[in-house]
């Protein structure tokens, strides 16, 4: 195998919480170096957040900030600051995640910074993005949801409007964020220069919308929740068997007949109320109860295993702990184990991108605060210990 492709990449990470550690470690899974920069004595704000904790270690920052080496300074210091602006010197990208202005009134904001190194790719992630008159605004995963319209298609009809299970507006913003940045390298490639990438949370869930938003700009109304139901197919939908849900994804009219005789209903194939789809979106609270009732009258396992046999998209409504005990998830990789230097041994997920020839690994486990803070100071900066020592008496770096 080849070395993966951000091999020879450095990023000097300057992100906490969710949407930036999110995109650092992805390109840390794809080879990259990344120098995580936390404050001293506290570090990124997931390290406390739990319980859980695994002996000591909040199990959320394990999840999120693999392959990376942490150095603890204080930026806001000026001989931290210097310490930084060397570390940026070496590299060939600069996360952060700050709110707009933040680094600028540090002397760390995108024209500064490029403008001593012309060729650095400088990604920003923030709430609103840096212009436009929310750019000052705070971003958190819950308001940039409700803000973006999210969750106002999001939960029961009759029901109060719901965030989705997992920080969504983060991790998409972390994952466009990735993709950004490696568009930047690739550009870099034929201009010499880099360039700032500016992602927001905001943009990331707007474009989420898709066809929602198709859907009001066509008509000048907008969508309204219809829990698990989709706007422009039926069925689509979660349903009760006897002993637990499911959900079918009916996308066309052949599986629509096929899904009628598997479920003992040939008659409803040929109902002129629900024999296409457009039909059966017109009509879906007549041909909801249908199915339904004839739902409740089995067990989950054997419609999923009828519905397998002719063809119809369908899959059991599943707690976590039964999707990370699927046969599924070690057979793709998507479950690593590793050992940590305090939280002993570790399981994290896998990487989802799966590259044929220059796959990517996960290599270390999440770092403690300051880990490797002398060592970078002496290998990278070449600091002496003596000169180490001092800025660890100043409270201007923590080495572990």
């Amino acid at each position: 195998m080849d070395a993966p492709p951000l091999d020879g990449i450095t990023v000097v990470d300057l992100t906490r919480v969710l949407s930036g550690p999110y995109c650092t470690m992805l390109l840390g899974d794809m080879g990259a170096r990344v120098i995580k920069v936390e404050q001293p004595g506290r570090g990124d704000e997931t390290r406390s957040w739990g319980p859980p904790f695994q002996d000591g270690e909040s199990a959320y920052f394990l999840s999120i900030n693999r392959n990376k080496e942490s150095v603890a300074i204080d930026f806001k210091k000026r001989p931290g600051r210097r310490l930084l602006e060397s570390l940026v010197a070496g590299a060939d990208v600069l996360v952060e995640n700050f709110r707009p202005g933040t680094l600028d009134r540090l002397g760390l904001g995108y024209a500064e910074v490029s403008a001593r190194h012309p060729a650095l790719v400088y990604c920003s992630v923030s709430g609103f993005g840096h212009t436009g008159p929310k750019r000052e605004m705070a971003g958190y995963d819950m308001v940039l949801q409700a803000e973006a319209g999210l969750m106002s298609i999001t939960g029961p009809a009759d029901g109060p409007a719901c965030r989705l299970g997992v920080a969504v507006a983060d991790i998409l913003a972390g994952l466009l964020a990735c993709h950004g940045i490696v568009l930047a390298l690739y550009a870099r490639r034929r201009s010499g220069r880099g360039q700032h990438v500016d992602v927001a949370m905001f943009d990331s869930v707007v474009s989420l919308l898709t066809y929602q938003a198709a859907l009001c700009l066509a008509t000048g109304t907008a969508p309204t929740r219809m829990g698990n139901e989709h706007p422009t197919i039926v069925p689509y939908d979660s349903f009760e068997a006897a002993d637990g849900p499911f959900v079918l994804a009916v996308g066309n009219d052949e599986q629509w007949r096929r899904l009628c005789a598997a479920a003992g209903l040939p008659d409803l194939a040929h109902d002129p109320r629900f024999a296409t789809n457009p039909a059966r979106v017109e009509h879906r609270e007549q041909l909801r109860p249908l199915l339904a009732r004839a739902f409740r009258g089995q067990p989950r396992a054997g419609w999923l295993e009828r519905f397998a046999a002719a063809g119809v998209p369908s899959g059991a409504v599943r707690a976590i702990d039964e999707v990370l005990d699927d046969p599924q998830i070690p057979a793709r990789g998507m479950l690593q184990a590793l050992e940590h230097p305090t939280a002993g041994l570790i399981r994290l997920l896998g990487l989802p991108i799966k590259l044929g020839e220059t796959p990517g690994t996960i290599r270390t486990p999440p770092p403690l605060l300051g880990e490797h803070t002398r060592r970078v100071l002496e290998q990278d900066l070449h600091l002496q210990a003596a000169e180490i020592d001092a800025l660890e008496r100043d409270e201007v770096i923590a080495c572990r």
